[in-house]
């Protein structure tokens, strides 16, 4: 099976684990014409598995199915990947001090597979671009 050409990695540097079941968000930036807000659209939506990764997230490059549900990453565009990360360390009994983790990027090259890992911590949070 082909995966999604944006793929996530999380990891909880506290205990030295993958962050399972975390709820992640991708979403495309529409940049205003007018002078009005720039915004950011929901695109695909997925959850890490046991092994702290979303493989997931957006149907195969050159699929009927990104196609039929307009998935093609743009040359130039601005996406957002939002983690929340709140909700899994409530379920590990540990308070955090960020919400959700936003980390947005552009894509150069819509043919490249992207990577994204986050390592997180209740008080911190690192990333970058993987491979």
């Amino acid at each position: 099976m082909s995966k999604s050409p944006i793929t996530c990695h999380v990891l909880d540097s506290s205990t030295g684990k993958p962050a399972e079941n975390v709820f992640i968000r991708l979403q495309q930036l529409e940049v205003s014409n007018n002078g009005g807000p720039d915004i950011f659209h929901p695109l695909a939506k997925g959850y890490t598995n046991a092994d702290g990764r979303c493989l997931d997230l957006l149907p195969p490059a050159g699929s009927e199915e990104e196609t039929k549900e307009k998935t093609q990453l743009i040359a130039g565009q601005v996406y957002k990947v939002v983690f929340k990360t709140k909700e899994y360390f409530e379920r590990t009994n540990r308070q955090s001090f960020y919400p959700w983790v936003e980390i947005s990027f552009t894509i150069e090259k819509p043919e490249e597979h992207y990577h994204i890992p986050l390592l997180i911590s209740p008080y911190s949070f690192t990333t970058y671009r993987g491979s």
